[in-house]
């Protein structure tokens, strides 16, 4: 209002000849636009503050056509201008306005799918951990009373005992499965480290798949001083090796090798497990760690597995400060490389597995 009034001095002041000053009227209108005001009071004031402006000028030079048009046009510009303002700017407070709600709309929508992910995945994670703690209890009940009907093997047929050897064989696999779906569930790997000989847990795992390797018409072999020695949890590492070598085993054609070996590093202790068996390509190498992947290849070639080993034996591996790494090649086979602590000590509590 006291840049209307301003103007209003200027114009009564003006030199006969000059142009018309009331144009800067726009400007206070500008201001007045986009402010808090109500709608009715800027549209009256954007009309009647350049109106009155123009009383003065009018009255002090003369009322010729000229400048009565002048005077009477000028609000009617402002007026036009605060309308497209207004107009304008309630425009683009809607677009806002919608976005603001359709980006708040979309943060729900998005908190919402996480939470279900989440409480999907914690439903799965105890679905896992319920039908893997009930089907452990009647699987090694079968187990040992086919170990009983086995050991009285001199009152079965030939026939008999193969059938029973058969059930013995997919009843100890299934219980495999099932203690590795559960130890998946409970997402945490319990060491305890001390100084173990590497040398002898290979031979150990090698001989526990001979039988395997045997009717794959694999070759079993290693090469690792004796002894090597590393700062471990023997019966984890050995579960890890047990799971790299049957996994060699397993994908490896019929007359392959797999290869046992070590090196060391400085502090560290490389354990190699190489096979000659399917491989796989750069893509699948890069999930081959993940839980329940198994890649096209295997499943179209219906070799039996839950993609839990792998995964299981990264768990074990960097609970004790290590690392597992995988270097494959499709067609042309795996060497997986366990690197280990040679001294040292890790704490012998547990760490969540899978995260």
């Amino acid at each position: 209002m006291l840049d209307l009034a301003a103007i209003c001095l200027v114009r009564s002041g003006s030199v006969e000849g000059l142009p018309d000053l009331g144009i800067l009227a726009v400007l206070p209108v500008l201001w007045v636009t986009a402010s808090r005001l109500s709608g009715p009071a800027i549209l009256s004031i954007s009309f009647f503050g350049p109106l009155l402006t123009g009383l003065p000028w009018l009255l002090n030079g003369g009322s010729t056509p000229d400048r009565i048009a002048a005077a009477v046009l000028l609000p009617f510009i402002t007026l036009a201008v605060a309308i497209a303002l207004r107009v304008t700017r309630q425009q683009l407070t809607g677009r806002l306005t919608t976005q603001l709600h359709a980006g708040c709309e979309r943060e729900r929508l998005l908190n919402d799918e996480v939470s279900g992910l989440i409480d999907a995945l914690a439903a799965k994670d105890d679905v896992l951990s319920t039908v893997s703690h009930e089907f452990r209890t009647p699987l090694t009940s079968i187990i040992g009373n086919l170990d009983l009907a086995l050991s009285d093997s001199e009152h079965l047929s030939a026939q008999a005992l193969r059938r029973l050897e058969v059930a013995q064989r997919n009843a100890e696999r299934l219980l495999a499965l099932v203690s590795d779906l559960l130890m998946s569930a409970n997402s945490a790997v319990h060491v305890h480290p001390l100084r173990t000989d590497l040398a002898s847990l290979v031979e150990a795992s090698l001989g526990s798949a001979h039988a395997h390797a045997q009717a794959s018409q694999v070759t079993l072999s290693m090469e690792v001083p004796a002894p090597l020695w590393a700062h471990v949890d023997p019966l984890r590492i050995s579960q890890a090796l047990d799971n790299l070598i049957s996994n060699a085993i397993k994908y490896s054609p019929n007359g392959g090798n797999v290869r046992v070996s070590a090196s060391t590093e400085g502090d560290r202790v490389l354990l190699h497990v190489e096979d000659d068996g399917l491989g796989m390509t750069a893509t699948d190498a890069e999930r081959v760690f993940t839980r329940f992947f198994r890649s096209p290849a295997v499943r179209d070639g219906s070799i039996p597995g839950a993609g839990l080993g792998l995964s299981i034996t990264k768990a074990i591996v960097e609970r004790h400060g290590g690392s597992i790494s995988c270097n494959t090649l499709l067609g042309s086979g795996s060497t997986f490389t366990l690197e280990l602590p040679a001294k040292g000590t890790a704490p012998a509590y547990s760490q969540p597995a899978f995260p």
